[in-house]
């Protein structure tokens, strides 16, 4: 089955009044606007702007037009930026340490001297609340946010968290709700990739069961709740936008390592003894961005791991079932059905990891491009009926293998014109199925004492496989005009998708008591 959805950005005429630090929509770029006046504050036309990416020796030129304004767009999140001021009549000017933050605009408003000295202006400041912003409510977090905020589960939940506005489910599997909106109404994208459970799956709103990247990959993230801009869409709750990092001309990175195991917690609630088993915990990752090329080609590689423990309770055993229920269960289903029903382990392990390439390229002073690889291969360990008591041939593993790419190609053809094209493709294949899926065995219900056992194959696993792709394809410009920018774009999205779902293909049978379930 292949379902098309095709979609044309309607053009339209945005106003930017005065200098505003209007957002850019769902972009994974930041700009800079600007004012440039002579010492009379008359319009200084004619003069250049260059703006440098230090880290990286990217340049981009911009001409002041006869309003006195300027606009660059497309540069990277981040900085430090130097912006140079360049005069034919007045003395040049530099703004030193400017830091770009993802989807907004840096105003710029310089008033020339004259050539009797030279001017160089720090730039110090931040804005008032990173809560604040142009079009909507939203909040934007930074790379020093997200170093400094405790994120203890290298999740994006982490740092959102902390706008009132946004409140993280924690009985949803952690999902992100906006506002009180539904968490399958955000979109999720990374580097201009959208993110998204497609299928709606997954509670958390993630296509996959933990984030589908690496923490440390990550160099801002903004959420903007019901944003008013014509090149939004797909979302009607919020837009969950992250940027990932970059190679620059020095050689940076980082690593990390975090541990734990059943020694370090709780085994008691309440003064009841709450067994977990004997488990260890890790995650352990890198990242690293350097020049392959100075000034021209750089790469950034993130990589983490976590190999962790599902920790299990049984809240029927002792209450609804002893011991020796279980264990006469279990072997009358070795003696009467020769099958090995399993037991009731108190930790089984999981795993994920996740890969992040990124290549960015100065192809010339007006061309940039950028090609972002990431790969998520992780899975969870479900009990299935858990309300009941259940043994470990019932369990079922719940996870995904994601790949996606996203290349993009930023394009300067005038001081009044600018582009943008991306390509993006990512494919997910699904994966839920009982432990014992090869056993050919039924589910297996059996009543007892007020309550229920389950044991074989889940239902619902038995006949379960679902694989998806989608490719999105978008070109979008933008023209200036005096203190007015025209915006316009295309748009292309197309999800191939496949699931298979029959309940009870291998049976399932329900037992009034367990004198009934050894009688057969």
């Amino acid at each position: 089955m292949k379902n098309y959805r095709l979609s044309h950005i309607a053009s339209a005429l945005i106003l930017a009044l005065g200098l505003s630090t209007s957002a850019l929509a769902n972009t994974t770029t930041s700009a800079i606007k600007g004012n440039i006046s002579g010492p009379n504050g008359n319009p200084a036309a004619g003069t250049q702007i260059t703006i440098v990416h230090v880290p990286s020796g990217t340049t981009k030129t911009a001409i002041v037009n006869d309003s006195g304004l300027f606009t660059a767009k497309g540069l990277r999140v981040g900085g430090p930026y130097k912006i140079i001021v360049d005069s034919d009549k007045f003395q040049d000017t530099e703004l030193n340490n400017v830091f770009l933050t993802l989807g907004q605009t840096f105003p710029v408003n310089v008033a020339l001297e004259s050539r009797e000295q030279t001017e160089v202006i720090e730039v110090t400041g931040r804005a008032i609340s990173k809560f604040a912003t142009g079009t909507s409510p939203a909040a934007h977090f930074n790379a020093d946010d997200l170093a400094s905020l405790p994120a203890i589960n290298r999740d994006l939940k982490d740092i959102v968290r902390v706008d009132p506005r946004i409140y993280v489910d924690e009985s949803r599997d952690d999902a992100i709700q906006c506002g009180g909106g539904n968490p399958r109404f955000n979109s999720l994208t990374l580097d201009g990739a959208k993110m998204n459970d497609n299928f709606g799956l997954n509670d958390s709103g993630y296509p996959t069961v933990r984030v589908p990247f690496s923490f440390d990959s990550i160099d801002q993230v903004s959420v903007e709740l019901a944003p008013f801009d014509v090149t939004y869409g797909s979302f009607t709750s919020c837009n969950i936008n992250a940027v990932t990092k970059s190679g620059g001309n020095e050689v940076h990175g980082g690593v990390f390592f975090d541990y734990t195991n059943d020694s370090m917690q709780g085994d008691s609630i309440k003064g009841e003894d709450v067994g977990t088993g004997s488990f260890s915990e890790k995650r352990y990752g890198f990242n690293v961005g350097f020049p392959i090329l100075q000034d021209k080609l750089f790469a950034f590689v993130a990589y983490e791991k976590l190999e962790g423990a599902e920790i299990f309770q049984y809240s029927p055993l002792g209450d609804n079932f002893s011991q020796a229920d279980v264990d006469r269960i279990i072997q009358i289903t070795k003696d009467v059905y020769e099958y090995d029903a399993g037991g009731m382990p108190g930790n089984m392990p999981v795993e994920d990891e996740k890969l992040l390439l990124k290549l960015d390229w100065n192809i010339n002073e007006d061309h940039r491009a950028s090609f972002v690889y990431n790969y998520n291969d992780g899975f969870k360990l479900s009990q299935s009926d858990d309300w009941a008591l259940t043994l470990d041939s019932h369990f079922y593993t719940k996870g995904a293998e994601l790949k996606s790419f996203v290349g993009s190609l930023y394009s300067d053809w005038s001081d009044n014109f600018s582009t943008k094209i991306s390509v993006g493709k990512m494919e997910l294949d699904n994966v839920s199925e009982s432990l014992d899926n090869t056993s050919g065995f039924a589910e297996v219900q059996i009543n007892h004492n007020g309550s229920r056992i389950y044991l074989g194959p889940d239902d619902s696993r038995q006949s379960n496989e679902m694989y998806w792709d989608n490719l999105t394809f978008k070109v979008a410009g933008n023209y200036y005009l005096d203190d007015h920018t025209l915006t316009f774009g295309y748009e292309y999205e197309e999800l191939t998708a496949f699931n298979l779902f029959m309940q009870h293909t291998e049976g399932e049978f329900r037992f009034n008591s367990i004198d009934d379930y050894e009688a057969g």
